[in-house]
């Protein structure tokens, strides 16, 4: 498996979030709502520099699991890698194969993660860009339950990926 694509997402989407949040940050005032009930309503502040320090903080963590933590894993030892069926996927004319297929999925789940990571700081900000006129809270329901549901079928793909071994015996 290829996993430029899913890199090459993540860095465009990185790009959009600088330029995005870029524009941003100079229309905010020194103090930022920065939590949110499950209405909406603001119950937590801070300056907006550490509001986006924390944007950052959690951005790179985001990049860490999708992108460093394949290769930690490739590094490890098989009896360190918890992995269903790991006798078959981690033999050594697999193992490439494995890694290459947790490198590509472990990409994608960033992007989706920072992709909710954006859409749920950029909600933080267009409440506090309109305080009179908020987005709707359903605008991070939304985006939690989408969040929710691909990591439902990320899961799932995963485990129907490694809960069974193909079938080696070839039958006459």
């Amino acid at each position: 498996m290829d996993s430029r694509l899913p890199k090459l997402t993540f860095v465009l989407l990185a790009l959009y979030a600088v330029v995005h949040f870029a524009s941003a940050y100079a229309k905010l005032p020194e103090v930022v709502a920065s939590h949110f009930d499950a209405r909406g309503t603001p119950n937590g502040w801070q300056t907006k520099q550490a509001f986006f320090q924390v944007l950052l903080i959690v951005s790179v963590f985001v990049a860490g699991i999708g992108f460093a933590m394949p290769k930690i894993i490739s590094a490890l030892p098989p009896k360190l890698i918890n992995l269903p069926n790991k006798n078959y996927w981690l033999a050594p004319e697999r193992v490439a194969e494995t890694m290459a297929f947790l490198t590509n999925y472990c990409a994608w789940f960033a992007c989706a993660l920072f992709l909710f990571n954006f859409l749920v700081f950029d909600y933080a900000i267009q409440i506090n860009l309109r305080p009179k006129n908020p987005p709707s809270p359903a605008r991070f329901w939304y985006s939690f339950v989408g969040f929710l549901l691909f990591v439902f079928l990320w899961t799932i793909r995963m485990l129907a990926k490694f809960l069974r071994p193909p079938d080696t015996t070839h039958r006459s």
